[in-house]
């Protein structure tokens, strides 16, 4: 089994549904309550966080006080007592002030927030989100969110660094990975890293974490696909299939 120095099981986090639209897949949707229904599923086959992507009326993705309060609602009623995070993902809102005054505006807090440094206003938006008693999750996946972090006048105060790999072969993962870890951890040797990848690189990324005793996610918006490449029924099937790898002897 996978842990911690600490004795800590591996975190095992279930990242939802993504900027997916709901034709992706059937076990998406835009119904916050159908969606926690499914994040139930997710965390009784062991995960131990859920990261959502609130969604409007549309299937959008959302930073909307209303659409916001509802899916995190949605969350912890289907499954109390779990970690609840949102993102704050710029395309949502590409204007900073729109992004401010939106996240200003939340009346139900999530646990947590992504924020990626990569995007204009990751400062001013994880302030806020620190400000407001959220904890901070900083997204990394280039030299130049890196830096900015590691510039970042809140940067001691992130909760864990997301050490996020794009869409790439499973034979650069590795490689790509270790020297973002390497830089993270000069920056701030204790911080707690959650290591993942979407499409191609999901499955490499999170076996990769297993083996550094490292954090991971998996879940509809990193990869539709089990491990050995068929479609993935639902989020829990993903927890399921991440699972064995973290309890492998």
């Amino acid at each position: 089994m996978a842990v911690h120095d600490g004795g800590r099981r591996m975190l095992v986090q279930v990242c939802l549904n993504g900027a997916r639209p709901a034709a992706q897949h059937p076990a998406l949707t835009a119904d916050a309550t159908l969606a926690a229904a499914h994040a139930a599923r997710a965390v009784a086959a062991g995960a131990g966080e859920i990261h959502v992507h609130p969604k409007d009326a549309e299937g959008d993705d959302s930073l909307s006080a209303s659409d916001v309060e509802r899916w995190v609602r949605a969350m912890r009623s289907a499954c109390p007592g779990v970690p609840v995070g949102v993102t704050t993902g710029a395309w949502i809102a590409p204007d900073v002030d729109s992004r401010i005054d939106a996240i200003r505006g939340w009346t139900t807090l999530p646990d947590f927030a992504s924020v990626n440094w990569h995007e204009a206003g990751a400062d001013d938006v994880a302030s806020l989100l620190i400000e407001r008693g959220v904890g901070v999750e900083a997204g990394i996946w280039d030299a130049t969110g890196l830096d900015a972090w590691q510039r970042s006048p809140v940067q001691a105060e992130t909760m864990r660094v997301l050490v996020e790999l794009p869409d790439e072969a499973a034979d650069v993962v590795r490689r790509h990975a270790e020297g973002l870890i390497a830089h993270v951890r000069l920056a701030d040797s204790d911080v707690p890293i959650l290591l993942h990848g979407e499409q191609r690189s999901a499955w490499p990324a999170l076996i990769l974490a297993v083996e550094l005793g490292l954090d991971s996610r998996i879940g509809l918006e990193d990869t539709l696909a089990l491990p050995d490449g068929r479609l993935a029924p639902d989020n829990a099937a993903l927890v399921r299939a991440a699972l064995a790898f973290v309890d492998a002897p």
